[in-house]
């Protein structure tokens, strides 16, 4: 057994199309998996498939609204279909709305909510059947560092980052006896979409992440991609149920 290897093994990776989602989807492509970029947005999912290609993988893209059942269930139905197979999923998929707490509308706590982590229920469930007619599977959750901790402007982002850890818990608690483990990883402050706008919105962020994170320096999406692998593959097979930071080091600072 090849404790890093991927190879016939078929990843789905909500929000796959950039970001920590495009890091690790590009760390698994390397170790051999097929990929399946999953995400709304065309143009970006037709890049980052050609980015993949460009690694010499095989890969391709899929439309899903994780906001809706259907879709989410249409998703693992069509990698089946197209590829014989699923192996691994990643519930990446996000968004934020920073406010007060005060300040967020019924809708708005609804939307973070639902897009955060009602998403990840949805995929995960969906891909159970195909994963235990398989005999094995791998679910890779993302949470956040507000998994741990709070902040004023992310209560909706915070709770659903939250919600995600003990998801993974009871999940992997469940899915044990059918060999399916069930991960999630912990991103500290990486350099992104969404948290350029985070810069943008809340003053002194920069200064604060670099002050506190030992590495001294925001992550990169690329960051994710050994921890990806070695959580889709036989590595990791007695690994369930686990929370991993990838903070350089921001969760262990005083």
């Amino acid at each position: 057994m090849k404790l890093f290897d991927l190879s016939g093994r078929v990843a789905v990776v909500t929000g796959g199309n950039g970001g920590i989602g495009l890091g690790m989807a590009k760390g698994m492509a390397l170790a051999g998996a097929t990929i399946v970029v999953a995400g709304r947005d065309a143009a970006k999912n037709t890049a980052a498939v050609k980015e993949l290609q460009g690694l010499g993988a095989t890969a391709s893209a899929i439309a899903v609204d994780v906001l809706k059942e259907e879709s989410c269930h249409a998703l693992i139905a069509d990698t089946v279909k197209q590829h014989g197979r699923l192996d691994i999923l990643v519930n990446n998929a996000g968004m934020s709305i920073r406010k007060q707490p005060q300040d967020f509308t019924a809708a708005e706590w609804h939307k973070v909510l639902d897009s955060n982590l009602t998403s990840a229920f949805l995929c995960s469930q969906a891909a159970y059947p195909a994963m235990k007619k398989a005999g094995a599977g791998k679910v890779i959750n993302i949470g956040s560092m507000m998994s741990i901790f709070g902040a004023a402007f992310a209560t909706a982002y915070a709770a659903s980052k939250g919600g995600m850890v003990q998801m993974t818990k009871a999940m992997a608690t469940a899915w044990a006896k059918d060999n399916i483990q069930v991960n999630s990883i912990l991103p500290g402050w990486i350099d992104t979409a969404l948290t350029r706008g985070a810069r943008e919105q809340v003053e002194g962020l920069h200064e604060s992440v670099l002050k506190r994170t030992p590495a001294a320096r925001w992550g990169v999406p690329d960051d994710f991609a050994g921890i990806a692998v070695f959580l889709a593959a036989p590595a990791s097979d007695f690994v369930t149920g686990a929370a991993i930071t990838v903070d350089g080091g921001y969760s262990v600072q005083g």
